[in-house]
């Protein structure tokens, strides 16, 4: 008896992708992407079956909003069990941020949630389109020898290279690596054969779990970078607001910021006010250590709770999901602290 042809879903919400040149108007647009065949012929060689659904309207990267983040969830629970896997194609500038939300909101992945794009459209001479779309679509494909997703979880395939969606970060907007996963090796590398990283690939606990979704998304969080000059109004405008539950605060280094009386006394009325104050670096690689430094250790005792070496794209999705799922401000602070999804390194 034969074993049924593995099957994947291809998203299209929108993003540099999915364009092509219109020769009339010499102008680049959206093609009919359940034609993707005609432009990516390669598709058509692995033993796999696709369909496609395409958002309507198209969503530009930068037009990204917490709704789209939704509107993924649900597809993706609602033909969970008509698929192996997904591949959503996204637009770069923001598809770190997505790719973080998504790996929060959905608990008990038994199979692969590949975003991917390009940075030159499909239909232009040398686009990293098709490279990355094969890629894509052959790591969600993969399966182990017991017949299990070979990555179940939300990643970004790029460039070569597949990374934990919610530890990759935008890095470069001309070259074709433009994301990167800085305090994570890649879960696979993409080369004459795709090499699997075995170790770092979380795996569920029950491959026979239902898949749950959380949709519901609290997205009142600041971010407060902290700088040289940096004013006692702006900060207490960030950290006070009346409608903000939560702030990231992207401090120097290790996690240090100033130690000005001004500046603790603004961190302690915020947590005096309830609010989830996160310290997350604003470097590209290392982690937050606040009891490295004086610095790190009085915003420790002010009440600001540890980032770790988390993206500041993974820390805002975590708390949108979190806020939106425990109305206990208290509760969300533990939970933050977790490694809930492999997003920090704890």
């Amino acid at each position: 008896m034969s074993q049924a042809l593995t099957s994947l879903l291809l998203i299209y919400t929108g993003g540099t992708i999915g364009m092509k040149q219109d020769p009339a108007k010499g102008a680049l647009v959206p093609f009919d992407f359940s034609q993707i065949q005609e432009e990516v012929p390669e598709i058509g060689k692995f033993a796999v079956r696709t369909d496609s659904y395409t958002f309507d309207p198209l969503i530009d990267s930068s037009d990204v909003e917490p709704s789209l983040w939704q509107a993924l969830a649900e597809l993706i629970r609602d033909r969970y069990d008509r698929y192996d896997g997904f591949v959503i194609l996204h637009g770069t500038d923001t598809m770190a941020y997505s790719a973080s939300a998504l790996s929060f909101m959905l608990d008990g992945l038994t199979k692969p949630v590949i975003f991917t794009g390009s940075q030159l459209p499909v239909g232009v001479p040398r686009t990293d389109g098709k490279e990355n779309l094969i890629s894509a679509i052959e790591i969600a494909a993969a399966k182990d020898a017991d017949g299990h997703a070979r990555v179940p979880e939300v990643c970004i395939c790029f460039g070569s290279l597949l990374i934990r969606g919610n530890r990759s970060t935008k890095v470069n907007a001309e070259m074709f690596n433009a994301f990167q996963s800085p305090n994570l090796p890649p879960l696979a590398e993409a080369g004459i054969n795709i090499k699997y990283n075995r170790d770092l690939i979380r795996k569920p606990a029950d491959w026979d779990a239902p898949l749950t979704v959380y949709p519901a998304l609290d997205t009142r969080v600041s971010i407060l970078k902290v700088h040289p000059g940096i004013t006692r109004q702006t900060v207490s405008d960030i950290l006070h607001g009346p409608n903000t539950r939560a702030v990231i605060i992207e401090t120097y280094g290790a996690g240090n910021a100033p130690t000005k009386d001004w500046f603790l006394d603004c961190i302690r009325q915020a947590n005096r006010m309830g609010k989830v104050l996160v310290n997350v670096t604003q470097c590209l690689r290392g982690t937050v250590d606040m009891n490295l430094y004086a610095t790190g250790k009085a915003l420790q005792e002010a009440g600001v709770i540890n980032g770790y070496d988390s993206t500041t794209e993974s820390a805002l999705a975590k708390l949108f999901h979190l806020l939106g799922n425990c109305p206990d401000n208290d509760e969300v602070k533990m939970r933050m602290e977790c490694n809930l999804k492999g997003e920090i390194s704890k």
